[in-house]
């Protein structure tokens, strides 16, 4: 079955180009919606996933975050809602953050404009007043909703949903709400819904524990696997090597180089989200976007980068993922990512919808394995920029392939006639890089494993203990 649907991505991508929305038929109302929104040619993730899920199969897709994958689930399922024309609640999708659920929801209303169908997110965070609008929107009725774990089950634990008409499970982002510990909660809903469903994931990764989740709520899927742990192709990417006490500098020369119009600033943790904006807000029209702030607060926000009302976002990677903003030009990674798969979905922030963006990366001496293993995971390697003639020089890559744009065209053609030294023993065995790092020392990057773990689905079990 996998093998069968990479195959078919092989052929789709060669002819992508000649397929647009009219060629799946769509209701006339929904590709009504398509054709005023400006929705010509599809994505790789939404051609090849939107046949099967209006073929009613069981769907795994991996595909990274800015291909389109919203669209790929709920415009097929918005448009066998319209097919059968009942307005009973028909759709659950799940979704790991209020950020991403808002999203969800405000593409869904966005879709359905000419469909009268209508949708309602779930969320908690937000004040009474949320809380009951919420609960409001239930009792009127909707066929959409959208929530985070979390706070559905508060609501199906007090009676305040009832989920018995349920056609379509989707669980988006599923590897983050692994992530996030959401498992068990994802496994008590199940037990809330008919059995009688057709279960759609998404996830930008596939490790083992997606898998091995899968198998509890998906009956013999079809899967689709797209480019994983690749970087969209318009970005521009870049690093730079530099000590902690640089960044500062570092990143208010680089938003004095250009206007640009916006901005996402990526940190660790949101103390150094709060400590950056304080700096940066003297002289750039920037916010900051973190976890102690209000529900509303964030909201008002982002409601402004979106509108580029605000120039400069400054967060965690809170909104790495859900968050759907048209034009970002640039992304800095003011601390490298712990996580190799977080720096795909920081960078596909930009160079969304086929355009061209840019993300620089700060890497400091203690983080530079990390880049390694991004590089590893994209397949790429990111050329190194020199630090402006104004500041000291950085410390020197652990690896020494300090590519400074003088240095890469340069020293190209001598790497070629270069012979390889050869590593010396280590218990690390195949696995393992082996660097030269800024102390003389021999540094070991053990290689991130692959997940090739085969896939087997059974029939799954509505009765699950968490």
């Amino acid at each position: 079955m996998a093998i069968r649907t990479i195959l078919r991505l092989l052929f789709f991508s060669k002819n992508h180009l000649s397929l647009n929305f009219n060629s799946f038929n769509f209701e006339s109302s929904l590709q009504e919606g398509l054709d005023a929104m400006g929705f010509d040619t599809p994505t790789p993730i939404q051609e090849m996933a939107i046949p099967v899920i209006l073929t009613g199969k069981d769907l795994i897709a991996c595909a990274q975050t800015g291909t389109g994958k919203t669209a790929a689930f709920v415009l097929p399922i918005l448009n066998k809602i319209t097919k059968s024309g009942l307005s009973t609640l028909n759709t659950l999708i799940l979704a790991p953050t209020r950020e991403l659920a808002i999203q969800i929801d405000q593409q869904i209303q966005g879709f359905s404009y000419f469909l009268g169908v209508s949708s309602v997110p779930i969320y908690g965070g937000g004040d009474g007043i949320v809380w009951e609008q919420q609960k409001k929107a239930l009792e009127t009725g909707a066929e959409i909703v959208v929530a985070t774990p979390g706070r559905l089950i508060a609501l199906l634990a007090g009676g305040k949903i009832n989920l018995s008409t349920l056609q379509h499970l989707v669980l988006d982002e599923a590897d983050r709400m692994m992530d996030m510990g959401f498992s068990d909660d994802i496994l008590k809903i199940v037990n809330y819904l008919p059995q009688n469903r057709q279960t759609i994931l998404f996830s930008a990764t596939m490790p083992p524990k997606i898998r091995q989740f899968s198998m509890k709520i998906l009956n013999k899927p079809e899967e689709i696997s797209i480019a994983i742990g690749k970087t969209v192709a318009g970005v521009t990417q870049s690093m730079y090597s530099v000590y902690d006490m640089q960044k500062e500098e570092l990143v208010r020369y680089i938003l004095t180089q250009r206007n640009y119009e916006a901005v996402i600033i990526f940190c660790s943790t949101k103390d150094k989200v709060k400590s950056l904006y304080k700096i940066l807000k003297k002289g750039f029209d920037v916010e900051a976007f973190h976890s102690d702030l209000e529900q509303v607060e964030r909201e008002k926000i982002m409601s402004a980068f979106k509108n580029k009302a605000v120039k400069i976002l400054i967060g965690t990677d809170i909104i790495s993922r859900g968050i759907d903003v048209v034009g970002i030009e640039l992304v800095i990674n003011y601390d490298t990512p712990s996580d190799p798969e977080d720096y795909v979905h920081r960078v596909g922030r930009t160079a969304r919808a086929d355009a061209k963006g840019e993300a620089i990366t700060f890497v400091n001496p203690k983080d530079q394995p990390k880049f390694v293993r991004i590089e590893k995971l994209i397949g790429l390697s990111v050329p190194a920029l020199s630090l402006p003639p104004t500041m000291e020089k950085g410390p020197n890559f652990v690896d020494e392939k300090v590519k400074t744009e003088s240095q890469v065209a340069s020293t190209s053609s001598k790497k070629k006639k270069k012979k390889k030294k050869k590593p010396t023993h280590s218990s690390f065995g195949d696995s393992t890089n082996y660097t030269d790092s800024p102390t003389g020392k021999v540094a070991f990057v053990k290689e991130p494993q692959q997940d090739t773990l085969p896939s087997k689905y059974g029939q799954r079990k509505n009765a699950i203990e968490p």
